[in-house]
């Protein structure tokens, strides 16, 4: 991922600093698991002295593996020079206990895995500080009037504050996903070449992985199997997606034809070369940008999921890809959404603008059901309620004066609603008579840890 989406606690996660660094650990604990064992001829003192002098050199790395062209034996030349530099000519090499009936993969999946934890718990606090977010502002916005929308269409009544509380309901999904997807992905895997444990003792692998918070793989081939990552990467392209619906409404409700909320605009800030008054929202547009990203990046890990036989590279480069920047297009997206979500500037009295802007259409299903109450047939009611409507439709679309809805139902001698009754009707906050359960639900709501 390019530089411009990475912040620096995600982005450390990738960098080969802390693979090395992860790989190096899981090399000494392993030695330390043999050492305690005592069954392959390495001694305590052995295990301490690797422990107390492992260690590597990022580009010594890269230039041994520029002759090798293999970068597990890279590494483990390098470590092993630190671990002997102290030790006399004449004495044993405590370096030849390293990587001890280990293969590459032991090392590597276990290493990836542990990488995919550290990355999954930034996630995880994010999603709970934008959902803790989304549930304050959802109170906040409690009585805010606006009209909600289905096809794009004016509908009913609603209040914003129902927006920002849905919002909160989906990432709180979010988050068990995550955490549900951290557990799933935290396994580690020392088992040889074919996963047989043909010259280590699973009881270092239950070693290695405890002492790193891992779960031990129960059958491994030579691999950790990919339907963890798979299951990791569809979480991830969900979150994103939870993501991409809220920057989507937010970028829908600053259109200039709407102007109902608008991502903070700083100071200083410039919108167009070209047009000076533009105030455009290009946070939220780039979070749907990488959404696409992290979602389409779900595919890789899915199609890395049947290899070959016990074992073969092709997920290898993809994923080296593909999982970094899923992860830090995500923790990017989350930055931005907190801070635009946080500080979304609402304009009450254009939600208000818009609720009327259709002269009183909203409140069609509800004189529909007053009119049924009346004794008619739903069907006349159907009829008496559309052919108003459309006629105010036809006067709004042609920008004609005419009469409101609620005008032309007083003309029409079918309607028998009385002017009382009407009042009732065409009060926005009739529809909102129950809409307190959903905030009593929202309360019960918490993000904490």
């Amino acid at each position: 991922m390019i530089d411009r989406y990475t912040r620096p606690q995600m982005g450390y996660v990738f960098t080969l600093e802390n693979k090395y660094a992860i790989w190096q650990e899981i090399e000494v604990l392993a030695c330390e698991a043999h050492a305690q064992l005592g069954e392959s001829g390495i001694t305590c003192e052995e295990a301490a002295w690797i422990r107390n002098h492992a260690k590597f050199n990022k580009d010594e790395v890269d230039d041994i593996e520029a002759v090798t062209n293999h970068d597990v034996i890279a590494f483990l030349t390098n470590m092993g020079s630190y671990i002997d530099a102290e030790v006399p000519e004449e004495h044993p090499k405590p370096s030849r206990w390293i990587h001890y009936g280990m293969t590459s993969s032991d090392l590597g999946d276990t290493a990836l895995c542990y990488q995919l934890v550290q990355a999954t718990d930034i996630l995880i606090k994010d999603c709970r500080k934008l959902g803790a977010i989304c549930k304050r502002r959802a109170f906040e916005e409690r009585e805010t009037l606006c009209v909600g929308r289905t096809h794009g269409i004016h509908a009913e009544p609603m209040t914003f504050g129902m927006k920002f509380g849905s919002w909160a309901w989906e990432l709180y999904r979010d988050l068990n996903r995550l955490i549900d997807a951290r557990k799933n992905v935290a396994f580690g895997a020392i088992s040889g070449a074919v996963g047989t444990y043909s010259s280590i003792d699973p009881r270092v692998e239950e070693y290695v992985c405890e002492h790193l918070g891992l779960s031990y793989d129960p059958l491994s081939t030579q691999v950790i199997s990919r339907d963890h990552h798979a299951y990791l990467a569809g979480v991830l392209a969900t979150v994103a997606a939870t993501c991409e619906r809220i920057a989507t409404e937010i970028r829908n409700l600053q259109k200039t034809d709407t102007l109902e909320a608008e991502e903070p605009f700083r100071k200083g800030q410039k919108g167009s070369s070209a047009m000076p008054h533009k105030r455009n929202p290009i946070t939220v547009e780039k979070v749907c940008g990488l959404s696409r990203i992290v979602k389409s990046n779900a595919q890789v890990a899915f199609d890395n999921v049947a290899l070959w036989h016990e074992r073969d590279i092709s997920h290898s480069s993809a994923e080296r890809v593909a999982q970094a920047d899923s992860f830090i297009a995500l923790d990017h997206m989350f930055s931005c959404l907190i801070r635009i979500v946080d500080g979304l500037v609402l304009y009450p009295a254009q939600m208000m603008a818009n609720l009327n802007k259709t002269r009183g259409l909203i409140f069609s299903s509800k004189v529909l059901l007053h009119l049924v109450d009346t004794g008619i047939t739903r069907e006349d009611a159907y009829k008496i309620v559309q052919e108003n409507a459309m006629s105010t439709w036809r006067e709004i679309q042609q920008c004609e004066l005419g009469t409101t809805f609620r005008e032309k139902l007083e003309a029409d001698e079918r309607c028998s609603l009385s002017r009382e009754e009407l009042d009732s009707i065409f009060d926005p906050k009739s529809f909102l008579t129950r809409v307190d359960v959903v905030f009593d639900r929202l309360e019960h709501l918490s993000f904490e840890d």
